[in-house]
C-alpha cells in the first residue's frame, strides 16, 4: 500500500463546492500518483474498475475539430465502477436509483495549477443515495491519504 504524507494533502471541500454538486479534494500530490492511489482505494473496497474515461486527452485531442486553442486540463480522467451491495440497497430502496450508476470519481490538473490535482465526484440527492457518497467519499479521501 502506498504511503502518504498527510501534510501534503490541502482538503478545499466547501460550501461552494458543494454549492455546485461536487465535492472535490486538492492535493499536492502529483496526477499520477493520485491516480495510483484511486486506483488502490476502489480495489481496496472490493471493487473493479469499470472503465477509465481519459476526458483530458479526448478534449486535447478534438479542440482543433470543434474549432478551440483552449487546453482545458493537464490530465484528466473519470474512473467509472459500481458496488453491487450498495447498488442493490439504493434500488431495492428505488429502482429510479439506476439512473446514479455506475458511480465516477474524477482526477484532473488544470493547466493554470499544475501543481495541484483535484479528486472528486458529484453529490447525489438525499436518502438512500447518501450511501453511494459516503463511499465515494471515502474512496477520494483514501486515494490522497486522507483516511
Amino acid at each position: 500500500m502506498r504511503q502518504f504524507l498527510g501534510a501534503t494533502a490541502l482538503v478545499l471541500v466547501a460550501g461552494a463546492a458543494l454549492a455546485d454538486g461536487i465535492v472535490s479534494y486538492d492535493t499536492t500530490d502529483s496526477f499520477d500518483d493520485v491516480v495510483f492511489g484511486l486506483e488502490n482505494a476502489i480495489i481496496d473496497q472490493g471493487l473493479v474498475i469499470d472503465s477509465v474515461s481519459h476526458t483530458g486527452d479526448m478534449l486535447e485531442r478534438t479542440k482543433g475539430d470543434v474549432g478551440s486553442d483552449v487546453t482545458i486540463f493537464a490530465n484528466a480522467d473519470i474512473f467509472s465502477f459500481c458496488s453491487a451491495q450498495i447498488s442493490r440497497e439504493v434500488m431495492e430502496a428505488d429502482p429510479m436509483n439506476v439512473v446514479f450508476c455506475p458511480y465516477d470519481i474524477f482526477v484532473i490538473v488544470r493547466p493554470e495549477t499544475p501543481d495541484t490535482t483535484t479528486i472528486g465526484f458529484r453529490s447525489f440527492p438525499d436518502g438512500e443515495m447518501k450511501k453511494v457518497e459516503a463511499l465515494l467519499d471515502g474512496i477520494a479521501r483514501a486515494a490522497i491519504g486522507l483516511e
